[in-house]
């Protein structure tokens, strides 16, 4: 405490206006990342070192209400510290059960009006958290957060893998942003983005060979709005931003209405000198806890759709009983009905379809269009989410009929109404025993945790893009190296990938041609996480794609009990391996226009015997048995646009 007393001194000697100090430190339990606070002429700012190397300068804080600016002006009043220590287990993430470990401190500011403003600081191995506690005002038990100071200074050396925000009521009727657009990729700070929109969460940060940093949040509710970066500066400088008026057709605050006492979500910044701490990091579900109990246990697992190749047509009784005997035969747990069956099949034949498919122990999806009047999308069901009536009657009979589950799209805004909607549905459907996916959406920011029955969210440049775009097809291995340490390191990713058809339509004899290879394909059931998936194979799959990589995909897992780096850069290549009870699975594909030869460093499979699924020189499936000698060294060699796996 004896810095503490020093820094205090300092702050009573001399006005507000004058002042520079660095007022408290916290290091991490490992003492390798240390965060130092600072006041600067009242405005309070931090910087971020790890192992000696500075990742983040000095930093703005603090928020701005409609009671007062809490970013200026502020005199600093003391600290608190203590250390956190909790487990937890949680199916739906990288990691089955999880020790979080972090020391913990408590500023306290006052405004001139001696109004308070805490902000609370947690640093853990690799990850530094904070967020902003405000207390009750005297009578005031209510404000807006209008925006914050928040920033992130980085070192104008470092370079950026970022995806750009969407322009509000833009993209398919209306209904964006989604957080579908790609990616920069060892970009300059400071790049600024078309329309100066800013970036999404989360971002991701090179500071040359001193490091790697990934900026996010979460613990995001109806409690609050969700937010993004802003534009960097050519200094390094990101803000926090607040959502776009325009989006969800206007409607709707750009900020957040919160009771007092009240807390912002938590910021979130994960550091190391490789990407391992980035690719395992749990941090967004260390800081979170469940909203509510699970109305009962969810099983996860795999599924078909027909919409993602055969797209709208698909939607009637024969194609999806196709669809249906294809689950079956594959051994997976359901399948997805996707947009137009409430027209094209109906509410009554569907009663029987769904019996039809739990006849043949497969259980069911279905999807629903979200909106009420945020969007002109046309697919239906439509309506049938966007009130509390008509949802509470809707999943009644969803409940009655055994649908395990909604597939809900169209989205388009961060606002604190839109949060409030996500959480609604998830609440209601959870009392109905029905389990959400989202699609068209934001990022999940700590849900599964959060909410039981949450099982994933799109919110990527995902598999449907694929099918339209040539653009997209060209650079699918280019997006594959960046989602496993960007996107899919802080939340679910239901991608809706893994193709053996070599054309991307019905026909699989000629137009969209997939230019990455079969085990490219499965490399990515693997690389991309997600407790329920719904594959893009398709019926004639099980005559025309390689039978050894129809029966790997026959006992591919969805959810995961450790998931360790390998190597990786990303836009290059990436290599993850993740375990399923004791079962290790290696994975990898390479966006390069040249073979990869990796030799990779192994222990979780040393001295066993593994099958390799890899790629010849001419582009095709092979498959061998190998045993890994006892130092856990295999070399592997990654085709341009294709993969590998090995299996334990």
């Amino acid at each position: 405490m004896k810095h503490f007393f020093l820094s205090l001194i300092i702050l009573i000697a001399f006005p507000a206006s004058m002042l520079y100090a660095q007022i408290a430190t916290l290091s991490s339990p490992d003492g390798e990342l240390t965060l130092q606070l600072y006041l600067e002429e009242g405005q309070p700012g931090y910087s971020v070192v790890y192992a000696g190397k500075t990742i983040l300068e000095k930093s703005p804080l603090g928020v701005i209400t409609n009671e007062g600016d809490f970013s200026k002006d502020l005199a600093f009043k003391g600290y608190e510290s203590s250390a956190v220590d909790k487990s937890y287990t949680q199916e739906k993430i990288k990691r089955s059960a999880v020790r979080y470990q972090a020391n913990k401190m408590v500023c306290s500011f006052e405004d001139g009006r001696q109004r308070g403003l805490n902000i609370v600081f947690q640093v853990s191995n690799n990850d530094v958290a904070f967020r902003y506690e405000l207390p009750q005002w005297g009578e005031r038990r209510a404000c807006v957060v209008e925006k914050e100071a928040t920033g992130f200074k980085f070192p104008e050396f470092a370079t950026t893998f970022l995806s750009p925000m969407m322009g509000a009521m833009g993209a398919f009727a209306r209904t964006s942003p989604s957080y579908e657009s790609g990616y920069t990729n060892d970009e300059p700070v400071g790049k600024p983005t078309y329309g100066n929109l800013g970036y999404v969460f989360p971002g991701l940060f090179r500071i040359g060979n001193d490091g790697w940093a990934l900026i996010s949040e979460t613990g995001v509710t109806s409690q609050y709005c969700a937010s993004h970066l802003s534009d960097g500066t050519k200094e390094g400088l990101y803000t926090v931003e607040y959502p776009d008026m325009r989006q969800n057709n206007g409607f709707g605050s750009s900020g957040a209405q919160i009771p007092l006492p009240g807390a912002t979500p938590w910021r979130t910044i994960t550091v190391g000198n490789s990407l391992k701490p980035i690719v395992e990091t749990t941090i967004p579900f260390d800081l979170v806890e469940p909203l509510y109990n699970a109305s009962q246990e969810y099983q996860y697992g795999r599924g078909t759709w027909s919409w993602i190749v055969w797209q709208d047509q698909s939607m009637n009784w024969d194609d999806q009983v196709k669809y249906i005997d294809l689950a079956a035969e594959m051994g997976y747990e359901y399948i997805l009905i996707d947009a137009l069956w409430d027209s094209n099949i109906g509410y009554e034949k569907m009663e029987e379809l769904i019996g039809y498919a739990r006849s043949k122990g497969v259980d069911v999806f279905l999807w629903y269009n979200s909106n009420g009047g945020f969007n002109d999308a046309p697919q239906g069901p439509r309506n049938r989410m966007s009130t509390s009536i008509a949802r509470k009657k809707e999943m009644k009979w969803l409940k009655k009929v055994g649908v395990k589950g909604l597939k809900v799209d169209f989205f388009g805004g961060d606002k604190q109404e839109t949060m409030r909607f996500y959480e609604d549905i998830l609440s209601d459907a959870n009392d109905h025993g029905l389990m959400i996916i989202f699609h068209g959406c934001t990022l999940p920011r700590g849900w599964e945790r959060m909410y039981p029955n949450f099982v994933g969210s799109e919110a990527v440049l995902a598999s449907e893009m694929l099918i339209f775009s040539q653009d997209v097809r060209e650079k699918e291995a280019f997006y594959a190296t960046l989602h496993p340490f960007i996107r899919n390191s802080v939340g679910s990713m239901e991608f809706g990938g893994v193709f053996m058809n070599k054309f991307l339509n019905r026909g699989n004899n000629r137009g969209q041609q997939r230019l990455t290879t079969d085990v490219f394909q499965i490399a990515t059931g693997i690389l991309f996480q997600n407790p329920v998936q719904m594959f893009a194979l398709t019926p004639n799959n099980l005559a025309d794609a390689p039978a050894s990589l129809i029966s790997f995909m026959k006992e591919i897992p969805t959810t995961w009990d450790e998931t360790v780096y390998i190597d990786g850069y990303p836009g290059k290549f990436s290599v993850i391996a993740r375990r399923h009870g004791e079962q290790w699975y290696i994975a990898g594909v390479n966006a390069l226009e040249q073979p990869l030869e990796l030799e990779l460093n192994l222990p979780m499979v040393a001295g066993q015997e593994v099958s390799i699924y890899s790629d010849n020189s001419n582009r095709e499936a092979l498959v061998t048995s190998n045993k890994v000698n006892k130092n856990g060294k295999v070399t592997v060699t990654l085709q341009p646009k294709g993969g590998f796996v090995i299996k334990q």
